[in-house]
C-alpha cells in the first residue's frame, strides 16, 4: 500500500502500470497473478479506525497492489526480486517520490468462501472481475494469541459476515519479515508475531455496503477480547493502462 508524494500522481501511476507492475514483479519467477487497486478520496475517508497502527493519517495510502506467489517458492522469488528491484534502482526505473505505508510478503493462512465450493477459488481472486477489495488488518493481544482470533476467525466471524454478503470470499495472512537486503526506502514490517490480515473481493462497490456489511461491525474484534482493529480500508480496480481516478484521489 502506497502513497505517491503529492503532485507526482500521475507520474507514479504510469511509472507502476507501465514499468514496474511488469519488471518488478510479473515478470519475475514463481508470481502468477497481480492486480492493483485505488482509493480515491471518498473511500479514503471511510477508513476505519481513526488512529491505526498501519497508516498515519489512516487516509495514507492510495494505491494497494496484491499478487500471488507459488506455495513453496518464496525464498526463489525473494532472491529473484531482491536482486532485480536493486538492477532496477541502479538503472534509474525506480519511482522515489512515494511512501511505502504497508508493504509486506504473507504466508496465506485460511480462505473462507461465501459459496463453499461453488464460484471462483481464492487463486483465481486476482484474476476475477471482483468490482471492490476491502482490506483489514489486525493484531492479537499477544504472540501466544494469534492462533486463538484466527480460529475466531475463520470458524465463527467471517463465515457469518460473509453470508448473504456482496464479498465473495475473505482470504487471511500472516505477514512475513523482510529480508536484510531489501530496498531501504521500504521499512521492515511490523506485528510478525501479532498480526493478520484479510482480503475482503467484494461483488459490488464497496460503498453500496460499507455501512451495512463493515462499518457496523468494527468494533466486533475488540468485543471478541482476541484482538484489535487496526485497519479497514475499501478499494475499487484500477483500469489498467488508463490514469482513471488519479485526479480523485486527493
Amino acid at each position: 500500500m502506497v502513497e505517491p508524494h503529492p503532485g507526482q500522481e500521475y507520474a507514479y501511476n504510469r511509472w507502476y502500470e507501465d514499468d514496474h507492475y511488469y519488471a518488478g514483479a510479473m515478470a519475475m519467477p514463481w508470481m502468477y497473478a497481480g492486480r492493483r487497486w485505488v482509493a480515491t478520496r471518498d473511500l479514503q475517508l471511510l477508513r476505519r479506525p481513526e488512529k491505526s497502527a498501519v497508516a498515519e493519517p489512516v487516509t495514507a495510502g492510495c494505491y494497494l497492489s496484491t499478487y500471488w506467489i507459488t506455495e513453496g517458492r518464496y525464498d526463489e522469488h525473494m532472491k529473484w526480486t531482491v536482486g532485480i528491484n536493486k538492477r532496477l534502482n541502479r538503472d534509474g526505473r525506480v519511482h522515489q517520490a512515494r511512501t511505502h505505508v504497508f508493504t509486506a510478503f504473507q504466508d496465506h493462512e485460511a480462505t473462507v468462501y461465501r459459496d463453499g465450493a461453488a464460484g471462483p477459488r481464492d487463486f483465481h481472486a486476482l484474476d476475477h472481475p471482483y468490482q471492490g477489495l476491502v482490506l483489514e488488518v489486525v493484531d492479537a493481544e499477544s504472540a501466544e494469541g494469534r492462533a486463538e482470533l484466527l480460529e475466531w476467525l475463520v470458524a465463527r466471524r467471517l463465515p457469518r459476515a460473509l453470508a448473504g454478503s456482496p464479498a465473495a470470499m475473505a482470504v487471511v495472512f500472516r505477514p512475513t519479515p523482510l529480508p536484510g537486503d531489501r530496498m531501504t526506502y521500504v521499512k521492515q514490517v511490523e506485528g510478525v508475531d501479532t498480526r493478520l490480515t484479510l482480503l475482503w473481493f467484494l461483488e459490488c462497490d464497496p460503498r453500496e455496503c460499507w455501512e451495512e456489511r463493515f462499518a457496523a461491525g468494527e468494533g466486533e474484534v475488540a468485543e471478541s477480547g482476541l484482538g484489535r482493529l487496526e485497519l479497514l480500508a475499501p478499494f475499487i480496480p484500477t483500469v489498467p493502462g488508463t490514469d482513471r481516478y488519479v485526479d480523485l484521489l486527493r
